[in-house]
């Protein structure tokens, strides 16, 4: 299968962003205020050069109504 026709992956940052930012309203800047972590914590996970810790998953299962395994398992 040649390279091109392969389906990049989906990070977890273009799920929290495309998904619940985006339709929330929620800028980064507003969701690390309320998830009470630093604004570059939030824009590296969404740029994806960062992985979702336990951390970061228990306080986006909280302020967004998930679970902590949604966001580790992505």
């Amino acid at each position: 299968m040649p390279i091109e026709s392969r389906l990049r992956p989906i990070t977890p940052g273009e799920i929290l962003k495309e998904e619940f930012m985006a339709p929330l309203g929620l800028t980064m800047s507003a969701l690390s205020h309320g998830l009470n972590v630093p604004t570059n914590r939030i824009s590296q996970i969404v740029a994806g050069k960062r992985a979702i810790t336990a951390s970061t998953a228990l306080r986006l299962s909280a302020f967004l109504g998930t679970t902590p395994q949604f966001w580790l398992n992505l």
